[in-house]
């Protein structure tokens, strides 16, 4: 009872105290094997690799854009071919880094007359700023409280006084541009016009036409039509080569189009007269030999010479 273990620490060791520069590890983590690069490599900020509020998505495709050269392809038609993404989900990444500064989608109109859209990719976020030339109103001067005025009848007011909230102040619509007129108002020609127009919408959803603007655009068509250009050839105009951006007006933009493309008239042909008449073969009186001639002719041509007088 009296023998005590000798193996025993006499007290609890304490652990030795831990180094504060040195990072604390527990098996997990992220280990870091860098090796230098020097050639095909960009170089991407922290402030994108780790962005708290873009979405991986979104992080993966600025990199991939800041990486591309200058020139290269980056609307959405071209991403999606590239990755296994979707459209609408490539579309909403680009949203994100417009929205954070990291890519502007600009529209520049060529000397053709063509609108394209240029992508400009910022390794640094660059925040939406407002234009510094939009003018800047001076405060009004505050008016001196007037006298209560008494409230006028519903019938009695004025129609901009009754009008709901989203329409005051919206002045009238700008009016499309001018196309093409043919010179000559075939009804035939017209409807075909329309057919093509109403049929834009299945090569692009964003070409849906209302029934004013189809009205409007229909003689620029009939125009076209009236040159000798077959229909795939005018809807292939008016749908290739769109811009990637939302179209505010689509039809503002097939009218620019049917007016800057219109092509020249056809080359000038002369009229073709009517093919000569073909008569029935018949036997000739003289020699009984068959030969073609009028009905008023009995004998063929041999014959008519021999017996003519000398």
């Amino acid at each position: 009872m009296g023998t005590q273990n000798p193996s025993a620490p006499s007290r609890a060791q304490s652990a030795p105290a831990a180094d504060p520069t040195r990072p604390r590890h527990h098996g997990g983590g992220v280990i870091h094997e860098n090796t230098r690069h020097t050639t095909r490599f960009v170089v991407i900020g922290n402030h994108l690799a780790q962005h708290p509020e873009l979405s991986l998505l979104a992080i993966g495709l600025s990199c991939h854009i800041q990486s591309l050269p200058t020139g290269a392809s980056a609307d959405i038609k071209t991403l999606t071919a590239r990755f296994k993404e979707g459209p609408t989900r490539i579309a909403a990444a680009l949203r994100e880094l417009e929205a954070h500064g990291y890519l502007r989608r600009e529209r520049h109109r060529t000397e053709t007359g063509r609108i394209v859209t240029r992508t400009v990719s910022c390794n640094q976020p660059r925040p939406h700023r407002e234009p510094a030339d939009r003018p800047q109103h001076p405060p009004r001067p505050s008016r001196p409280a007037a006298a209560p005025r008494r409230a006028r009848p519903a019938a009695e007011r004025h129609p901009e006084q009754t009008a709901p909230p989203h329409t005051r102040g919206t002045g009238p619509r700008k009016a499309l541009p001018a196309v093409p007129q043919p010179s000559r108002t075939a009804p035939t020609l017209l409807q075909q016009a329309i057919d093509i127009l109403a049929g834009l919408r299945r090569h692009d959803p964003r070409l849906l036409l209302s029934a004013t603007d189809t009205a409007h655009l229909a003689p620029g068509v009939a125009a076209w039509l009236e040159r000798d250009v077959a229909s795939t050839a005018v809807r292939h105009a008016l749908t290739t080569d769109l811009p990637d951006a939302p179209l505010r007006r689509p039809a503002a933009l097939l009218a620019h189009r049917l007016t800057a493309q219109l092509p020249p008239p056809p080359p000038f042909r002369a009229p073709v007269g009517p093919p000569p008449p073909r008569y029935e073969v018949r036997n000739c009186d003289g020699c009984d030999r068959g030969f073609r001639a009028p009905e008023t002719e009995d004998r063929c041509r041999e014959c008519r010479t021999v017996g003519a007088p000398a």
